[in-house]
């Protein structure tokens, strides 16, 4: 006979089911209560049955992230895009802050380098704060090349999280996040709109985020805007974020 298989709505169901389970040993018992083994104890399936759905734990996990993540931010009360890219930047900061307090474990899982492993719940963050930060070069507000403000915003946030959480909660400095937030706020922008006789960086940063938007240039000329304004900042501004030929 041949195998009956399960129609994709149960197979979705399953599958949720046993990510909200996984999600929920790592809430009360931490990472190393996540195993294969547990989690399909808890589903009520052999442990076998687990690889059906996913590659590996770390792809386990990685879902786990992402529906976690998922549901913390449907209960806030954010705006993608409010029309303040400065603004919307706080308010990306403000939720990394408070996702990371509020998933010790998990938090701890997706910043762990030895996972050898990149989340794409970790890596779509990035591509948000990345798209945040665009928005606040474009508005000429940046003095540092996108990347630059990028790793420095990651990085304190990162810390931040990880400071707080090795901080029993009774002693935890409710200001730290909002001070280290501040303090680099100080280090990437500028007080009002650059005029070109501010910073020559900033204004570089800025054009730099319109320029792929001049669609009256060439290819050609597009990469030459490129190259001058990689001369008068301090280089691309993303990964990959080159006003080049298409």
């Amino acid at each position: 006979m041949a195998e009956v298989r399960p129609d994709s709505a149960s197979r979705q169901k399953t599958r949720a089911n046993i990510v909200e389970c996984a999600a929920q040993l790592l809430r009360e018992q931490g990472a190393s209560a996540v195993t294969t083994r547990a989690v399909a104890q808890a589903v009520g399936m052999q442990a076998p049955t687990i690889y059906r759905f996913f590659e590996d734990k770390d792809a386990l996990l990685d879902a786990v992230a992402e529906h976690v993540f998922a549901t913390y931010v449907s209960g806030k009360t954010l705006v993608e895009d409010s029309g303040d890219p400065v603004a919307d930047l706080r308010a990306g900061w403000d939720t990394h802050i408070g996702f990371g307090l509020a998933n010790a474990a998990l938090f701890g899982l997706l910043t762990d380098p030895s996972r050898g492993v990149r989340s794409p719940a970790a890596a779509a963050g990035l591509e948000v704060l990345r798209a945040r930060v665009h928005r606040v070069a474009a508005i000429g507000r940046l003095r540092v090349p996108e990347r630059r403000a990028v790793e420095l915003i990651h990085a304190a946030g990162t810390g931040a999280v990880l400071t707080l959480l090795s901080t029993p909660p009774e002693h935890r400095d409710r200001d730290l996040a909002d001070a280290m937030y501040e303090a680099v706020m100080r280090s990437i922008l500028t007080d009002v709109p650059t005029l070109p006789a501010d910073s020559t960086t900033a204004v570089a940063v800025a054009f730099r985020a319109v320029a792929p938007k001049l669609t009256m240039l060439t290819g050609a000329e597009r990469a030459l805007l490129s190259e001058w304004l990689d001369r008068s900042g301090d280089g691309p501004t993303t990964p990959g974020a080159s006003a080049g030929p298409d």
